[in-house]
């Protein structure tokens, strides 16, 4: 068995054309879309990112502005950027690019974010109307895993789906969206005893580990679709996932592949938050007020 590669990179570009379309609407209407991107200190890899994702705001029409700020930034300075990107009107979305540094408290940061321009979906507001089905923002990746299943296909319900890595950012939201398209779905983390054993019941398989090659192709049940959140730079400089690809591959009935499968539709997403918080600001500023 060759399993069918999931092509993120081609899904994603036809997900911002539609974006395209929808902020050309807007400009129509004498709104232009803006994200606000705060990037502290001068992480490589967060450098990287934030170029990726100013790029792809400025392709899709969206006006997108870097905030760059000193590595040494107290809390109270970094928290008042944030407020004072609340309060501009010409601001949609705010993401703030983690991780931060070891001195600032990213989870008071990010509650600090207005809850209707949290792009990212991590305010604990937002968290918790997906915890109840009722999502205002979808966190950027589990939700373009949800678009790259459903381009595939896959029908979730009754469906057993596993999830390695039960992080906020990925694993546990992960999990609700799936749970809630009627998936049996088991959460793994680094406590999880025999994890071939739960891997190898998965027809859906998601790996956000941050480590390296770790699923091989022995712990997949064959036939299952296999999305492949991590992304990891080897000694050699390649790119690798969270799963040997080789391995996998030949048991796999569908895999993601690294780079060119997760990766662009994070930032996919990151544009439909955008927009669709655009889109709620103009339609509450258009509703007549009552008195």
């Amino acid at each position: 068995m060759t399993a069918r590669i999931i092509d993120g990179k081609a899904l994603s570009d036809s997900i911002k054309a539609d974006v395209a379309q929808r902020v050309e609407a807007l400009r129509g209407r004498g709104i232009v879309p803006g994200l606000a991107v705060v990037l502290v200190g001068g992480d490589p890899a967060s450098q990287v990112y934030v170029r990726n994702k100013a790029a792809a705001c400025e392709k899709a029409g969206l006006h997108s502005q870097v905030i760059r700020l000193d590595a040494d930034i107290t809390q109270q300075q970094l928290l008042d950027v944030v407020q004072q990107l609340n309060q501009d009107p010409a601001v949609h979305g705010i993401l703030v690019q983690l991780p931060l540094p070891k001195h600032l408290d990213s989870a008071q940061v990010i509650e600090a974010i207005a809850a209707d321009k949290d792009v990212d979906g991590f305010h604990v507001s937002n968290a918790g109307l997906l915890m109840t089905g009722r999502p205002l923002f979808q966190p950027c990746t589990p939700y373009g895993i949800m678009k790259m299943l459903e381009s595939e296909g896959v029908d979730l319900w009754g469906a057993e789906a596993v999830v390695v890595g039960a992080s906020n950012i990925v694993g546990k939201p992960m999990a609700m969206l799936m749970l809630a398209k009627g998936a049996t779905v088991t959460l793994c983390n680094s406590k999880t005893r025999d994890l071939g054993a739960q891997t190898r019941r998965a027809d859906v398989l998601v790996v956000a580990t941050g480590k390296p090659d770790m699923i091989t192709g022995d712990m997949i049940k064959p036939g299952a679709v296999v999305i492949d959140v991590g992304i990891n730079r080897k000694a050699d400089g390649k790119l690798t996932g969270d799963v040997e690809f080789a391995s996998a591959s030949k048991v796999a009935g569908a895999i993601t592949p690294v780079p060119g499968g997760v990766g662009p539709m994070t930032i996919a997403m990151l544009l439909v938050n955008t927009i669709e918080a655009a889109e709620r600001a103009a339609q509450a500023q258009a509703a007549p007020s009552v008195l």
